[in-house]
């Protein structure tokens, strides 16, 4: 029972301690032989654990260092004046979806992306345990206002805007854009932990939230950053849930999905992705999700599995209109001819799969250069399974020429790893130049 009560209010310590199996008593008990070891006591029992993770007291600045020892964590990561926010959320990386995660989540993303060395990992089984509680569970809750300073409407929308002008600009601007979207989300999660604010107001942080953690995690993404990456993801999740975004609660699981498509788990990515369609109400995106599930389908061969996806892609696609959320505005028919593509290469039909992803680059908006990028790598990757390396060649230079200019290392990344598939064909038309620009 201890257990179950300390889940619903999910304060950070909890949140550390349940992850390590130890009830306030053997905390206690931990923290009191820390003080020992030093020649000193320490009068913490389960009652004064209580009062910190669930009536907000703040422990002494020894007890933080005890609790610290207790939790199996290095002194060096105590930050006296950052109470509760520098303890790790739980050995597993995923902070538990619950009444009052919003902030907890947040804090997580936001500490981790700050420090040098990260001491946790994201293990599949905890996301996939997350996507599953978000997928049966109901309305969330917004977060409770406080006794701080008030949040007026005019500041919220202040920087409703300025990150809309940010998220806006053009791809190649964008790239210098990280330090300040940060600086907003940092903003937020304060209004939303020590603020003064209406329900309307709190509706809209939380909303704020969800958005731009999902614009940071992109950027850490792309940087190679994955699980920083998908802490943000993760305090996005928590922030669509409180304020009962189901499509953006979605988004966000098919973005955790991506992640770990890309690193080839595709069984974690499929059963992410099973349990954000089960609520994903809006047709664009039940497309998205069904696109990225055909994907990681195809990647496992599971042939028919992964047409029928595509088929119901292309299905939402057709009647999702123009009237679409923020996040998915930029889906179109290029990206479903270009997944698609991809699709029919890992199911071994190179030939029609190169046909519909030059058809996709064709029907990209010139405004998408990022994708662009991620497409002519696609697209040299089809080439050279067709033994066609000239026009590989000519791809990839593209694509590199383009993912450099505009600050992209994931795309750079897509590229160099298609590198040792030229070695065969170094005589060929343009490919000693793409070894040229990739050296340089």
């Amino acid at each position: 029972m201890d257990f179950v009560v300390e889940q619903i209010v999910c304060h950070p310590l909890a949140a550390a301690r349940i992850a390590r199996r130890l009830t306030r008593v053997d905390l206690a008990a931990g923290i009191q032989q820390a003080a020992r070891r030093r020649g000193l006591r320490s009068g913490t029992d389960k009652t004064r654990i209580r009062k910190w993770e669930v009536l907000g007291v703040q422990p002494s600045d020894e007890s933080q260092i005890y609790i610290a020892e207790a939790l199996g964590l290095p002194e060096d990561l105590v930050q006296l004046d950052q109470w509760p926010n520098w303890l790790p959320c739980g050995d597993d990386g995923v902070v538990p979806l619950g009444p009052y995660s919003t902030v907890p989540a947040l804090r997580e993303a936001l500490r981790a992306a700050m420090e040098r060395r990260t001491f946790l990992t994201i293990a599949g089984t905890a996301v996939i345990a997350l996507s599953a509680d978000w997928a049966a569970s109901g309305s969330g809750a917004l977060a409770s206002a406080h006794d701080g300073k008030p949040v007026g409407e005019d500041f919220v929308a202040l920087l409703e805007g300025a990150t809309s002008q940010l998220t806006g600009l053009p791809t190649e601007q964008r790239q210098h854009t990280a330090l300040l979207l940060d600086a907003h989300l940092a903003t937020v999660t304060d209004l939303l932990d020590h603020g003064r604010y209406s329900v309307p107001i709190a509706l809209r942080l939380h909303t704020l939230a969800a958005s731009l953690s999902q614009t940071v995690a992109w950027y850490q993404f792309d940087m190679g950053q994955h699980v920083r990456a998908s802490k943000y993801w993760i305090a996005g999740l928590h922030n669509a849930h409180a304020c009962s975004d189901r499509d953006m609660g979605a988004a966000l699981l098919g973005d955790l999905a991506y992640e770990r498509a890309w690193r080839r788990d595709h069984g974690t990515a499929a059963s992410i992705l099973q349990h954000a369609l089960s609520r994903a109400e809006h047709p664009a995106a039940r497309s998205l999700l069904h696109l990225r599930l055909a994907r990681t389908l195809a990647a496992q061969s599971e042939r028919s599995a992964a047409l029928r996806s595509l088929a119901a892609a292309e299905k939402y696609l057709g009647a999702a209109g123009w009237t679409r959320p923020a996040w998915c505005a930029w889906m179109s028919e290029a990206d479903l001819a270009v997944d698609s593509g991809q699709c029919l290469i890992d199911l071994g039909e190179t030939r029609r799969a190169h046909q519909l992803i030059a058809e996709g680059q064709d029907l990209l908006p010139a405004a998408r250069d990022k994708t662009r990028s991620v497409f002519l790598a696609y697209g040299a990757e089809s080439h050279l399974r067709l033994n066609e390396p000239e026009l590989a060649a000519a791809s990839a230079t593209e694509a590199l020429t383009l993912a450099r200019r505009i600050g992209a290392p994931r795309c750079v990344r897509m590229v160099q790893d298609l590198l040792p598939s030229f070695e065969p064909y170094q005589r060929a038309q343009g490919v000693p130049e793409l070894l040229r620009v990739a050296a340089a």
